[in-house]
């Protein structure tokens, strides 16, 4: 579960850029689209770089371990398999147990996302949101329900909030410019 808040971080290293080593760097830059879908991306990966397929994955587990990198995964488009309600569900849980029922529903099936956040009292009194997918709306309230019956009397209110529009989904793209010649 992630919070809303991010600890100050060292400046990085004399000679690296944005954190990172200027070869972990030009791997995200490669890969930062999508791994190439070939039966060896890995090596696909590193040929132009000049590295072998199995230093390209230790480098990229490298990353993993430290932080940089969170996950490597595939991100089917939703949408296109029929999970057309999309719902985020933004719930008023007891701050004395959010953070571990906040970690129990992140694991549930069907639940995408799950972050803890700061309420904006009086308006916004939810800290707990978790975004949903269904085939209906019906399905979503089904699914919330559920979540409902998990939280318990930690739970005291929640609302759904269903998605109006697509907007491109991106995450963060570094710039091609490491500010080292090529």
């Amino acid at each position: 579960m992630s919070v809303s808040t991010c600890p100050s971080e060292p400046a990085p290293a004399a000679g690296f850029v944005d954190g990172l080593d200027p070869l972990d760097r030009d791997i995200v830059l490669a890969t930062q689209g999508g791994l190439p879908l070939v039966p060896d991306p890995w090596s696909a990966v590193g040929k132009p770089l000049g590295l072998a397929g199995n230093e390209v994955r230790a480098r990229m587990q490298r990353m993993i371990d430290s932080g940089v990198i969170r996950r490597i995964a595939a991100v089917p488009n939703h949408y296109r398999l029929g999970y057309v309600a999309n719902g985020m569900t933004v719930w008023d849980v007891d701050d004395a147990h959010v953070e571990r029922l906040g970690r129990e529903v992140a694991g549930i099936p069907g639940v995408s996302h799950c972050y803890r956040r700061p309420r904006h009292l009086p308006e916004w009194p939810y800290n707990l949101f978790a975004m949903l997918h269904g085939r209906s709306q019906g399905e979503v309230e089904q699914q919330a329900e559920a979540l409902r019956e998990r939280l318990g009397d930690a739970c005291r209110d929640h609302r759904i909030l269903y998605s109006s529009r697509i907007l491109k989904k991106t995450g963060l793209r570094l710039a091609r410019s490491s500010g080292r010649p090529r």
